[in-house]
């Protein structure tokens, strides 16, 4: 394909997606198949010689769209919000075309940048305390990760890293093995099961702690679980708060749970991935009253704020933020 061909198709595929998503109400949202069904339909091993453009976009609806679940289906009512917009599919094509790989500023210094001044925007839209963002002097600000759990994944292995440095400056003796054996997360009983496989991949140990009536942790529940745990001589390290659950979109209790995690020295993430867009109205902004106390927060504009997935922005506090980056 070249340039000049791009050009006519490009303008065929954006009339495809047009009016697929202006008849999308008239798809059926969920697809009547079996798994498995995809396979038979298509050739077992790749062709050698291209298909036509005309056959490729016949297989997409013959194929490809009786297996899709139409998530921006206006009948579509599970899962979450999606959030794609005729802007945001711009940005991707563009995104596309430069293709930047940006693993370090000297790769490419405006894909860094726009990272960073764009964290800054979405922290000040939230109106986060000045600790989470990376101002001019670069000290704190956030990173996009491609969603909440790998967030709460990076929030754990920085806290990690975090409390294995100090705890070897205190006792140089003391093995990374022998502090990871003793390292306990916690998080609410209502926490997504992202919180789980965190404490799974990241090596240590995970208590869910008991919700009260409103499906929220307190704090009398998580000092009870850190005082059982400290007197067993284990070491509490990492708490994930939720605001917004998965199940039921229940909050904890953000202005008791955070003093305790400063008090023990315990890293504290809020996971406000379903909920946290909505932090941006001023009426709701008070259900992030609390956030001060915390090390990290993470919220997916990819839900409520018209941006492809996957965006999930997380904004750790200055120094700490090097963490995050370099786990």
């Amino acid at each position: 394909m070249n340039a000049s061909e791009f050009r006519r198709r490009g303008k065929e595929m954006v009339d495809y997606v047009a009016n697929y998503l202006e008849g999308i109400e008239g798809r059926q949202v969920y697809p009547d198949v079996e798994p498995g069904y995809l396979r038979p339909l298509i050739p077992a091993a790749a062709p050698q010689e291209p298909d036509t453009f005309e056959d490729i976009i016949s297989d997409i609806e013959k194929i490809i769209m009786p297996g899709v679940t139409h998530w921006h289906s206006p009948y579509f009512f599970a899962y979450f919000p999606t959030a794609s917009s005729y802007p945001a599919m711009l940005a991707d094509m563009l995104c596309g075309a430069i293709g930047c790989i940006g693993f370090s500023w000297a790769a490419s210094p405006a894909c860094t940048e726009l990272e960073t001044v764009m964290m800054d925007w979405l922290g000040k839209m939230l109106e986060l305390p000045e600790a989470f963002l990376a101002g001019k002097a670069g000290e704190g600000g956030g990173v996009i990760q491609g969603s909440a759990s790998e967030a709460t994944l990076m929030a754990l292995l920085a806290a990690r890293t975090k409390v294995i440095h100090r705890l070897q400056a205190e006792s140089p003796d003391l093995t990374q093995a022998a502090i990871m054996e003793k390292l306990v997360a916690y998080s609410s009983d209502q926490a997504h099961s992202s919180v789980e496989r965190a404490g799974l991949i990241g090596g240590v140990k995970l208590k869910a702690i008991p919700s009260d009536g409103n499906f929220a942790m307190r704090a009398s529940a998580l000092q009870e679980a850190l005082e059982g745990d400290k007197a067993a001589g284990l070491i509490p390290f990492f708490v994930v708060a939720t605001l917004g659950t998965t199940t039921c979109c229940s909050f904890d209790n953000l202005l008791e749970v955070g003093p305790i995690c400063n008090k023990e020295d315990v890293w504290l993430h809020i996971d406000a991935a379903y909920a946290g867009s909505a932090f941006i109205c001023p009426e709701f902004r008070p259900l992030l009253n609390g956030v001060e106390f915390a090390d990290s927060f993470n919220f997916n504009p990819h839900k409520w704020l018209l941006v492809n997935f996957d965006c999930s922005a997380i904004q750790p506090v200055p120094m700490l933020s090097v963490l995050v980056r370099r786990s």
